[in-house]
């Protein structure tokens, strides 16, 4: 007998990370969206704002979310709107939520007052699979902390770690601002939060889970002339430079399946529509480079809120999530 659907509804839906769990969601097989809340759209067809929808649904925006009829909700709220409408709700005591702001990440002081657990699948899968409340991580901090595990888990990151990352210009959100405009980002790279990114916090306090000495993080993050995708590297000086860092890498994540650490150059294109994080270490001497690539909308935010919701429900961590590349 098939185990029964999990009644899902997002709060926040129409937005760039909104439509992509929304598209993600409709096609995974144990799940039903119950509703699709959007203040701002309410009673439209979700297809006239996520077109790539089209035929996929007929389901229309909601004005309300009604927690009673669902299991699970996904919160696609704004930074800082997620913790006040959490404020003015009655959360009904079964249910289960995933919230993809920052409001209640590691660092938040409201992470602990409420109970949520951070949703890194690659080192908390089981307190995932137990938890009630998970807050998703940020997108640059997905691919940072993916590069990093494994170091910081052998206690031989140094004191000091530089990070240079580019994102696409749908890392900025669906609303109008003037980096955003084609104009503006055709043809053209700029550099923006330069060491003082939102997603710094949580990084240090993931480090500070496996080793004792935090790391510094000196993060350059770039602005990109293209809409989704995330390419870091993470530069740092290990004495001990005869370890096969490779090799213990693949073996960190062995057993997690959307991790790939490939022995040859990796690019925005492998990753790009996929749930995977590429990682590519290269070293001379005593530095070491690891490369890391996501897509900003999928593990670095949607993507990677459905394989927490696999986690708490006891289902293997990729249904739903077997996505393909387009390399061109």
């Amino acid at each position: 007998m098939n185990p029964p659907m999990i009644k899902v509804g997002v709060v926040g839906a129409a937005g760039y990370t909104g439509g992509e769990l929304l598209r993600l969601l409709l096609r995974h097989p144990q799940v039903e969206v119950v509703f699709a809340q959007s203040s701002s759209n309410a009673h439209k067809p979700i297809a006239t704002v996520h077109r790539d929808l089209l035929g996929e649904t007929d389901l229309c925006f909601s004005e309300q979310a009604n927690l009673a009829q669902i299991d699970l909700l996904f919160l696609c709220m704004a930074h800082g709107m997620a913790k006040s409408w959490w404020e003015k709700q009655t959360i009904p005591p079964t249910l289960k939520v995933v919230d993809l702001s920052n409001d209640f990440r590691h660092g938040s002081p409201d992470a602990a007052l409420y109970s949520f657990v951070y949703g890194l699948p690659e080192l908390q899968r089981s307190a995932i699979a137990t938890a009630r409340f998970v807050a998703n991580p940020g997108c640059f901090a997905t691919a940072i902390q993916l590069a990093l595990l494994p170091l910081a888990q052998a206690g031989v990151l140094p004191a000091q770690v530089y990070v240079t990352g580019i994102t696409g210009a749908t890392g900025a959100g669906q609303s109008l601002q003037e980096t955003a405009h084609f104009p503006w980002r055709d043809n053209n790279i700029s550099a923006y939060k330069t060491l003082s990114h939102q997603h710094i916090g949580e990084i240090k306090a993931t480090m500070a889970l496996l080793q004792p000495n935090v790391p510094q993080i000196h993060f350059v993050p770039w602005r990109g002339n293209f809409s989704r995708g995330i390419f870091i590297s993470c530069t740092l000086t290990l004495e001990r430079n005869e370890t096969n860092w490779t090799n213990r890498y693949q073996n960190w994540y062995k057993d997690h399946p959307f991790v790939v650490v490939s022995t040859h150059a990796i690019d925005l294109k492998q990753v790009v529509n996929t749930n995977k994080c590429a990682i590519q270490l290269e070293q001379l001497g005593d530095t070491l480079v690891v490369h890391a690539a996501i897509d900003n909308l999928l593990k670095g935010a949607s993507g990677q809120a459905v394989q927490n919701m696999n986690c708490m429900f006891g289902l293997a961590e990729n249904t739903g999530l077997q996505l393909k590349a387009s390399c061109f």
